[in-house]
């Protein structure tokens, strides 16, 4: 009896130490996708809608999943990133890739540098540097960055991991113990299913949980993370760090809609459109639901959250990029890394700077540059979808390795819905 219960303890503590040595992209993949999707879009939508929006929360975090794991599934197997894979699709594929990212990266990187920009001068009181905020922010992410690389990141995003998923829990626990706010008298809820109303649910499905070219960061984030340990999972511990991490992303998106619905909807409060306001403003509201004492916890709450994801973008930005310009512009393999070992910092100042501009000519207009880069990453999220899931259904791939036929209809789904809303939107856009 006594040897049985030894063996099953070494057995345990085997898994949690492999689970340890493989935990990491997933929470990196996490932290990203819980900034503007959910603490700013996912609070919107259930102050403007209420709960009936719930269902496209969950609807798109569903039909994305495939697309997303399969950028972990990727690099698992074949131990090379999904960006290499794009070059077997061929050139095109890749600069495909490449451009889609480059049109997008600054839009992205503005929209969510100013939104921690507003919680950072909410925290700190420090709102008179206004636009300089987020000068000083972007120099602290690329410093962290620049020294430390991965190493820094996945130390720091665990921490604020555990600060974020405390923070919410307890918000949402004692929002549902608090129960809705009363409607002021006159409230009248907005309309959906007009032109405003379906642009919205297009923004806030573009990052419902996250944009989809993220699925090549988690890609190069599980070969980083093999790396910092000397460690290769197998291929089901990869896929169950990152189905956990992803099923905690949804499970916060509708805590998220359920916050943003009890504190808001009914209420008759306006958001500002401005980074400061509005970060003190959804701070303050939060606060008064669940106690004026929570509010230095709750500010610093959300800047974790935020903060969390700005950095999370420019190291993944600045990875995928400097991959794809060795894989675009280097003909030897064995030459990449002495070549373009420079590249990560040189990109890092780049993304850094090109954002600073959008967000300056966006200055006061946050919702604006919010749904404009969300919408953005919705209408190109079909070309990743299609190009991910001929990777791992094609030829190139392991069979052994390829997904289940559930999932290939899943992803056939997935494909339909994300190339239908973006034709509709494109339609609708250039109609109006």
């Amino acid at each position: 009896m006594a040897l049985g219960i030894s063996t099953c303890y070494r057995i345990m503590d085997s898994k949690l130490s492999h689970f340890s040595k493989t935990a990491g992209p997933g929470i990196l993949f996490a932290c990203t996708a819980i900034g503007v999707s959910h603490l700013i879009q996912s609070t919107r939508a259930g102050a403007d809608f209420g709960l009936m929006i719930l269902g496209f929360v969950v609807l798109a975090t569903v039909l994305k999943y495939p697309f997303f794991e399969y950028g972990s599934r990727y690099a698992n197997s074949t131990q090379t990133s999904i960006i290499d894979g794009y070059k077997k699709l061929g050139k095109p594929a890749l600069w495909m890739y490449f451009i889609i990212t480059i049109c997008s990266m600054f839009f992205v990187t503005g929209a969510v540098g100013f939104v921690t920009a507003g919680f950072f001068e909410n925290l700190f009181g420090i709102d008179f540097l206004e636009e300089f905020t987020v000068v000083i922010l972007f120099a602290i992410c690329v410093g962290i960055l620049a020294v430390g690389k991965y190493n820094i990141l996945d130390s720091l995003i665990k921490i604020i991991a555990i600060v974020l998923l405390v923070s919410t829990v307890s918000a949402f626990l004692l929002a549902l113990y608090n129960g809705p706010i009363e409607e002021v008298p006159g409230f009248s809820p907005r309309e959906l299913w007009n032109l405003t109303g379906i642009f919205f649910l297009l923004a806030l499905m573009g990052w419902m949980p996250a944009p989809l070219d993220l699925s090549t960061w988690n890609s190069l984030w599980t070969l980083e993370r093999s790396k910092q340990t000397s460690y290769r999972p197998k291929l089901k511990e990869t896929l169950l760090e990152f189905r956990l991490a992803y099923l905690i992303t949804g499970i916060l998106a509708v805590m998220f809609v359920v916050l943003g619905t009890f504190i808001f909807y009914g209420s008759g409060e306006e958001l500002p459109n401005s980074n400061s306001s509005f970060a003190h403003k959804v701070v303050t509201l939060y606060t008064q639901t669940i106690g004026e004492w929570s509010y230095v916890v709750i500010a610093a709450s959300a800047f974790s959250v935020m903060f969390g994801t700005i950095i999370a973008l420019f190291d993944g930005y600045s990875r995928s990029l400097q991959r794809t310009v060795e894989l675009i512009f280097s003909k030897k393999e064995e030459t990449i890394r002495t070549k373009f070992k420079t590249f990560y910092v040189i990109f890092l100042i780049v993304l850094s700077v090109g954002s600073l501009i959008v967000i300056f000519q966006f200055a006061g207009n946050l919702k604006e540059l919010v749904d404009f880069a969300t919408v953005l990453s919705f209408v190109v999220a079909p070309v990743i979808a299609i190009f991910n899931f001929r990777l791992v259904t094609g030829k190139y791939f392991p069979k052994e390795s390829q997904p289940s036929t559930l999932l290939r209809i899943l992803s056939f789904t997935g494909i339909t819905f994300l190339s239908g809303f973006a034709i509709f939107f494109l339609v609708t856009k250039f109609m109006s």
